[in-house]
């Protein structure tokens, strides 16, 4: 068993690991890190998922990172495409001599009298185990087990005579040329997938138990690439992505404050896609836009598929599973030579290792997230948390800035240890991804970490507010304990809301 030390230790090389090194190389030179990753290659998501379409939900001129600006044609860029960018980012700020492959992370251990964390990880092609030591932790793995999808358990599975294909493990070459697909589900995979394969296959259908908010969105954006044309490079980049966040904000606020309206409004251009020849029974939810996450069709792919009788969709309950298909409580029988239960994801935070801080086990569902950052309770350990309604890179981008701001505001003063600490008791129900419904937030209720009732402790999903909090609000700022020393509830200073602003629009 070997051991190893450095400053800052990151757990996973996907978007949000290699995010977190580049800005640790730009901002925090002198600090040593170590990347581990499980897979034999970065890019995480976009190197796990390879079912057909696989590309991105998020505009990518808000999906890119902010010191790297995006410049590909493609406003929805498929899964190759970013993790080729993922990985020239990581080349260009030469991050890739860090990173550690094969290694899965057991188990994390913070020791307060050795002031540092004990990370043991386990080679999986040797079956060897390896023991890190770091400063300071940082979770960069996402929120979800690569190991398996949800999939439910479909009553008459074992008698189904077809493949069912789950699209997290999607096999190589397969084969979907003239044959019967059904793809289970309605989220932004199934909404993929669908017009993808209906280009090959005999047919194909989306089931679904209920529907979900769509918007078309061409995939090519014809204002950013005349700005390009015009301005330099980095400013097209910037103007471009300033008006994306503002769209993006002003359609969720609105979803808030307005619902009617915008169920309205999302349903319109549904309709409008579909010419009125497809019943709008099955793109009509029962429940509020932004309840759950809003799907994005590039170029209405789907609704031309639906039109042109390549594709249909069914609204409707799982009776049983058949030897040829699937039997609805409709009494409606779908043929089909392929399954594809896109059903969603299984919730695992920080790659699933066993946590604990001077002995005692840490279990996450009962602590409280700090500014979305850090957890309340946990010594010198970050955690890289994305958005779930705009572009995940927004928030990575700005809590990898914030991690440095407190290494560098630690190191000037002296300071070892930081523990952030709810002196006044606002834990709250809501876990830190409340505000959607989604069956995956829900059935992850007693994983995820909760948000507080107020202060830093609240999750606000708002880059503008999270811009003025990160980069700018004081790290001192009464709610973190440094070497002991019981945090002081400061007034914080007053700050004119133009810089934040400039700084979420154009950069910091």
């Amino acid at each position: 068993m070997s051991e190893q030390h450095v400053d800052v230790l990151i757990v996973g090389a996907g978007v949000s690991g290699i995010g977190m090194a580049c800005h640790l190389k730009r901002e925090c030179p002198g600090k040593s890190f170590t990347i581990i990753e499980r897979r034999e290659s970065l890019g995480g998501t976009w190197d796990l998922f390879r079912y057909p379409g696989i590309r991105s939900d998020s505009d990518m001129y808000t999906f890119g990172y902010n010191f790297r600006p995006w410049t590909g044609g493609k406003v929805l860029a498929d899964g190759p495409s970013i993790k080729q960018y993922v990985h020239d980012t990581a080349r260009e700020n030469n991050v890739e001599q860090h990173i550690q492959y094969g290694l899965a992370v057991v188990s994390a251990e913070w020791s307060g009298t050795d002031k540092c964390w004990t990370l043991t990880a386990r080679k999986e092609a040797a079956g060897e185990t390896v023991t890190f030591t770091a400063s300071f932790l940082v979770g960069c793995t996402g929120y979800y087990n690569y190991d398996a999808g949800y999939k439910p358990d479909f009553p008459g599975e074992a008698d189904f005579g077809g493949q069912i294909v789950h699209p997290q493990h999607w096999p190589e070459n397969l084969d979907y040329t003239g044959k019967r697909v059904v793809v289970i589900g309605s989220g932004a995979t199934a909404i993929t997938l669908v017009p993808t394969m209906a280009e090959e296959t005999a047919h194909i259908t989306m089931l679904q138990r209920s529907p979900t908010y769509l918007m078309p969105l061409p995939s090519r954006d014809a204002v950013a690439q005349s700005l390009q044309k015009v301005l330099p490079a980095n400013v097209a980049y910037r103007l471009t992505r300033a008006r994306n966040v503002s769209i993006a904000r002003l359609l969720f606020n609105r979803s808030r404050k307005n619902p009617k309206a915008m169920r309205r409004l999302f349903l319109a251009m549904v309709r409008r896609q579909l010419d009125g020849k497809v019943d709008m029974r099955h793109f009509s939810p029962s429940y509020n836009p932004w309840d759950q996450r809003l799907c994005v069709v590039k170029d209405g792919d789907l609704f031309e598929s639906i039109k042109a009788g390549k594709a249909s969709v069914e609204t409707d309950h799982i009776e049983r599973f058949t030897e040829n298909g699937i039997l609805l409580k409709s009494g409606k029988e779908l043929e089909a030579d392929i399954i594809i239960p896109a059903t969603g994801l299984d919730i695992q935070m920080l790659g699933g290792m066993d946590l604990s801080v001077d002995g005692q086990p840490v279990t996450l569902r009962d602590k409280v997230i700090y500014k979305n950052v850090m957890v309340e309770g946990i010594p010198n350990a970050g955690m890289i948390f994305g958005y779930t309604n705009i572009s995940w890179t927004l928030k990575a981008d700005i809590a990898a800035e914030y991690l440095c701001r407190l290494f560098n505001h630690m190191d000037s003063k002296g300071q070892s240890v930081c523990v952030p600490r709810d002196t006044g008791n606002s834990r709250a129900e809501d876990t830190m991804m409340g505000g959607l419904d989604s069956g995956y937030i829900r059935r992850a209720d007693d994983k995820l970490p909760r948000q507080g009732t107020h202060g830093p402790w609240k999750v606000s999903q708002n880059y503008l507010e999270d811009v003025k909090t990160l980069r700018f609000d004081p790290i001192e700022d009464g709610y973190l304990e440094f070497d002991g020393r019981r945090p002081v509830q400061k007034t914080k200073p007053r700050r004119g809301f133009m810089r934040p602003l400039r700084s979420a629009l154009f950069g910091s």
